[in-house]
C-alpha cells in the first residue's frame, strides 16, 4: 500500500463566524481600516534632509499617518483567517470596504455642504478632508488585493498543515498581502501626500513594507496568543 494512501488528512478545522467573538473583530476591523484612510492624509517624514556618508545618500524615512494603526487591520485579518476561514476573511474585508465607502462619501459631502457663517474652519476642514477620496481608493484597491491574497495564502497553508506551522503562515501571508497592498495604495495615494518623486516614491513604498511586515512579526506572540484564546472559547472549532 501506498504512503499517500495510509497518510491521514490534516484535521482542518475553522469555527463558526456566528459568534460574539467574531462580531467584534469585524467591528475592530473596521474601525481600523476607516481611521487608517482619515490618518493616511498626512505624510510623516523623519530625519528631514539627506545626509552623506562618503559614497551612500541616507535619505530620510517617508510614511503617513495611516502607518501608525493600519498593520494592526493585517493583524485581524490573520486571526480571522485562522479562526474562522477564507469565508469569514472576506466578509470582513467586503464589510469594510463598504464602510470605507461610506466614509469617503460622508467626507464629500460634508466638504461640498455649504459652510456655516461662523464656521471659520472651511479651508482648514477641505485640506484635510479633501485628500480622503483619493486615499480611500488607494486604500481600498490595495487592501482589498492585499488582504485577499494574505487570507488565501494563509488559509491554503493551513490545508496542508492543519494546526502546525502557524508562525510560517502568519509571516508567509503577511508578507505577500503587505507588499501587494503597499504598493498598489502608494502608486494611487502618493500625489494626495505630496510625493511627486520616483526617489521619495521608492521610499515611501520600502519604508512601508518593512514597517508593516516589522510591526506584524514584532507582535506575533500577541497574535499567537490572541488566536488560540478564541479557538478555546469558539465551541465550533
Amino acid at each position: 500500500m501506498s504512503s499517500q494512501a495510509t497518510s491521514p488528512k490534516p484535521d482542518v478545522r475553522f469555527a463558526s463566524r456566528g459568534s460574539s467573538h467574531f462580531d467584534v473583530l469585524l467591528a475592530v476591523f473596521c474601525v481600523v481600516l476607516v481611521v487608517s484612510n482619515i490618518a493616511a492624509t498626512k505624510g510623516i517624514e523623519f530625519g528631514v534632509g539627506s545626509f552623506d556618508l562618503g559614497s551612500v545618500q541616507i535619505l530620510p524615512i517617508v510614511t503617513d499617518g495611516g502607518a501608525i494603526l493600519f498593520p494592526l487591520a493585517y493583524i485581524l485579518g490573520d486571526v480571522i483567517s485562522e479562526v474562522y476561514g477564507f469565508r469569514a476573511a472576506r466578509r470582513a474585508i467586503f464589510t469594510g470596504f463598504a464602510m470605507a465607502l461610506l466614509a469617503a462619501g460622508t467626507f464629500w459631502l460634508v466638504e461640498r455642504a455649504p459652510a456655516a457663517a461662523f464656521y471659520e474652519n472651511q479651508t482648514a476642514f477641505e485640506s484635510v478632508a479633501g485628500p480622503v477620496g483619493q486615499i480611500v481608493l488607494a486604500s481600498v484597491v490595495g487592501y482589498v488585493v492585499g488582504q485577499l491574497l494574505n487570507s488565501w495564502v494563509l488559509v491554503r497553508m493551513k490545508a496542508r498543515t492543519a494546526e502546525r506551522g502557524l508562525v510560517a503562515r502568519l509571516a508567509t501571508s503577511t508578507g505577500v498581502g503587505e507588499v501587494a497592498d503597499t504598493f498598489l495604495f502608494c502608486a494611487i495615494a502618493a500625489s494626495a501626500i505630496g510625493i511627486t518623486s520616483t526617489g521619495v516614491f521608492w521610499n515611501y513604498f520600502v519604508v512601508g513594507v518593512i514597517y508593516k511586515i516589522g510591526v506584524e512579526l514584532l507582535v506575533m506572540p500577541l497574535t499567537i496568543s490572541l488566536i488560540a484564546w478564541l479557538k478555546r472559547r469558539e465551541p465550533s472549532y
